[in-house]
């Protein structure tokens, strides 16, 4: 996708860092401790869009648009999986002397978010909502089943994933993952799911996609966990988290009534609420 324009979601406090191999697109706003936040697969910043005022309140904000997805501009195709995502990350935060006390990771983004903690990024606790820890169907989350990885490997699959997406095919996918959202939110999945730079880069991040190592060390992972799950998420369903928060060593666990896998975007006070609550 191209510069964010002047319509998308917290546009003025957009910025572009050069930083190899990618051209990340960021929002950074607020003073005080920093919360680093990470989408999905398939979203992006505009994610964050009611959470990030709120927390830009009391904290410095910092969301990042994954390779590929959203603003950020891919540098490297092979670097699109859960390991080299969080490196880059990892760097990308070095480099800007970003130090989170906090780290907010959604879905996918769970997972990379206790990467970061292994790779020696050290916040004094990380939040998960609705984490996608597990193999399972529909890891792709909010925007692909389960053909995601065989769609990745196919010539053109891009063009047709956005030539044959309508905003009523957004609105039934995000009804499928429990959530709703008002037409302005279904708007904005739109314009990522019909750019063809973005489907490419979500669709190479869950190719490269693989769970299995880090599922295996969650036992080894000491940082303050606090998963927060909605009871009616049909992506990720709450025993994720459940089953999550009985092997991490220093996990809470929070489960939301009537909210599905999009929880922070529905009800924006509470996630904000329950993060600074640590």
């Amino acid at each position: 996708m191209r510069w964010p324009p002047h319509d998308w979601p917290l546009s003025d406090h957009s910025r572009q860092i050069l930083h190899r191999p990618h051209r990340w697109h960021v929002q950074e706003a607020g003073t005080g401790p920093l919360i680093l936040l990470i989408h999905g697969a398939g979203g992006a910043t505009q994610s964050f869009r009611h959470l990030f005022p709120i927390l830009m309140q009391t904290h410095r904000v910092v969301a990042i648009d994954l390779p590929g997805q959203g603003f950020t501009q891919m540098g490297a195709r092979q670097r699109c999986g859960l390991d080299h995502m969080a490196e880059d990350i990892l760097s990308l935060c070095r480099a800007e002397g970003w130090n989170p006390a906090i780290i907010l990771g959604h879905s996918a983004g769970g997972a990379i978010a206790l990467r970061l903690w292994e790779l020696g990024l050290r916040p004094a606790e990380i939040v998960l909502v609705n984490a996608a820890l597990s193999n399972f169907k529909g890891v792709a989350g909010l925007l692909f089943p389960v053909m995601a990885k065989a769609l990745a490997a196919t010539p053109f699959s891009a063009s047709i994933v956005t030539a044959t997406s309508s905003r009523t095919t957004i609105r039934n996918l995000i009804k499928g993952t429990g959530s709703t959202l008002d037409d302005a939110g279904i708007d904005l999945y739109y314009r990522l799911i019909t750019d063809r730079a973005h489907i490419d880069g979500t669709l190479s991040m869950m190719a490269q996609w693989t769970l299995d190592a880090l599922l295996a060390r969650l036992p080894q992972i000491t940082v303050p966990v606090h998963l927060i799950t909605g009871s009616d998420d049909k992506a990720v369903p709450p025993s994720v988290s459940r089953t999550a928060a009985a092997r991490l060593p220093q996990a809470r666990l929070t489960e939301l009534a009537g909210l599905g896998h999009l929880a922070h975007e529905e009800d924006a006070a509470l996630i904000a609420g329950l993060t600074r609550a640590n």
